[in-house]
């Protein structure tokens, strides 16, 4: 094995809060500095060492989301940071650059992302012709006529690959009860960076079952098949995890996962849901592995219809996918979602030794998706 083989060795999230619930008041540099404190206490590094910082952040203030957290979180000011914005896959494409800085040299690079949808600025266009200012939600994503908006856009997918509601609500029944019986076993606790007196998840609902979540009514198109219920929460948390060299994780003396491949892909923007699937290709493709042999996969469910079609064009066994409950039950603060899913890989590879090989996936707007494969080392 190369002495430059980027190995994560250590990872930590918050607790994933709903909207406007557990974290309403903090701001995306308050989630993201105890994890990074976390990531130090954890491997016993010292800040000094660390050789950059790069988060995820979609919705945030401006600026260099994290540099801002890096100081925050008391580490040296010649440590530096670089904010990466690539929508949902933002913190697993911040961890994808980690890597390569490691593959170039660096010896420890602190990366995952960061979000809070509570305390994302208000943005609105200039005003015309004294007209005043329009607020929007969300910048574009692509050229007007294919920039669906997420629910709509992952409908329609779902529609196409011929995605049952009856499928869609069995999913997402099965991530909540898969995610609550997780927390309910102190599953979650060792990644979980404690937070504002919150340890625990807020979304987890135990009473999601397929019965209840056939009462809800479509929420993006009149004979649509997707609901609030199969779909994920809008969420605040952080999540981060140390990329290391082979030399320095000899020198802690460590487990860890070695990240075999990467993977970046775009697809139709019209469809950004499927942008994981060729993702996942390539990056198995890299690694020198198929699915049969992978043994813990983490996809983020943004939606159960988007998942449920992911699936079925890549000939997977929806059972496999996030064997703890996904961002359906967990939720979604989007920049940090990508490294949610690593944070799971390694509490189930590394720290619960359940398997050798894991692949981490997610889609992003615009249609992109980034895809990660990783080994127990």
């Amino acid at each position: 094995m190369s002495q430059v083989s980027p190995v994560i060795v250590a990872a930590a999230r918050t607790p994933i809060g709903t909207a406007d619930h557990a974290f309403a008041s903090l701001t995306v540099e308050q989630l993201g500095a105890p994890v990074l404190r976390s990531l130090l206490d954890r491997t016993g590094l010292n800040g000094d060492e660390v050789d950059d910082v790069i988060l995820g952040n979609c919705m945030g203030p401006g600026g260099n989301v994290a540099r801002l957290t890096a100081l925050t979180a008391g580490l040296p000011a010649g440590v530096p940071g670089l904010t990466v914005d690539r929508q949902c896959a933002s913190g697993l494409a911040a961890i994808d650059l980690a890597a390569q800085l490691v593959r170039g040299g660096a010896r420890i690079v602190l990366a995952g992302g960061v979000e809070s949808a509570s305390t994302a600025p208000w943005r609105s266009w200039p005003p015309v012709d004294g007209a005043e200012p329009v607020r929007y939600q969300r910048a574009p994503f692509a050229p007007a006529p294919e920039d669906l908006d997420m629910g709509l856009a992952n409908d329609l997918l779902a529609a196409e690959a011929g995605v049952a509601r009856e499928r869609q609500d069995a999913y997402a029944a099965r991530s909540h009860a898969r995610a609550v019986a997780a927390q309910q076993g102190g599953v979650f606790d060792a990644e979980i960076v404690p937070l504002a007196t919150v340890s625990r998840d807020d979304r987890p609902r135990a009473g999601f079952t397929e019965q209840r979540l056939a009462r809800l009514r479509p929420a993006f198109r009149a004979r649509g098949t997707v609901t609030a219920g199969n779909s994920c929460g809008i969420s605040d948390g952080a999540a981060a995890v140390a990329v290391v060299s082979r030399e320095v994780q000899e020198r802690l003396a460590v487990p860890g996962l070695r990240v075999l491949a990467t993977a970046t892909t775009g697809v139709m923007p019209s469809r950004p849901g499927r942008g994981l699937v060729p993702a996942v290709h390539l990056a198995l493709e890299r690694a020198g592995a198929s699915l049969d042999q992978v043994d813990a996969i983490e996809l983020n469910e943004a939606f159960a219809g988007q998942i449920l079609a992911c699936c079925d064009e890549l000939g997977l066994d929806p059972a496999r996918v996030c064997a703890e409950g996904g961002a359906l039950a967990l939720g979604h603060p989007w920049g940090a979602s990508g490294a949610v899913l690593v944070v799971r890989l390694f509490s189930r590879l590394v720290t619960r030794n359940q398997g050798r090989l894991g692949l981490a996936a997610i889609a992003a707007g615009g249609g992109m998706g980034v895809a990660m494969v990783v080994e127990r080392c």
